[in-house]
């Protein structure tokens, strides 16, 4: 049997529930994604863009406490986290519109 997404330092239930939601069923295909990745199918299925929750998940990966994140790094996870919720977040989108074209109803707003 795998090892659950909530096996994974950090990332609890709720986060499980989100990464079943885009097909992300075992810690080993979260790591075999990466953070960057996981994220941005999080966001493309709907979940809000939230900072924290992104380096969360990094600090989780690399087995390091969530509040770890500090100065150059975490600025870092910034820059990382705003071109990932550039690229993957309905922005201007009503949420009917966002859920439709998560559905593939609607094209994607370029």
């Amino acid at each position: 049997m795998s090892e659950p997404v909530s096996s994974i330092r950090n990332l609890g239930p709720a986060y499980e529930e989100a990464c079943a939601r885009v097909g992300i069923t075992s810690a080993q295909q979260l790591r075999d994604l990466g953070p960057d990745e996981t994220y941005a199918k999080l966001l493309q299925a709907g979940t809000k863009p939230h900072f924290i929750g992104y380096y969360v998940l990094v600090m989780g990966l690399q087995g390091r406490p969530w509040n770890d994140c500090k100065g150059k790094e975490k600025e870092a996870l910034r820059k990382r986290f705003d071109a990932i919720k550039a690229k993957s977040h309905d922005k201007g989108r009503s949420d009917l519109e966002a859920a439709l074209n998560r559905i593939g109803v609607i094209e994607k707003r370029r």
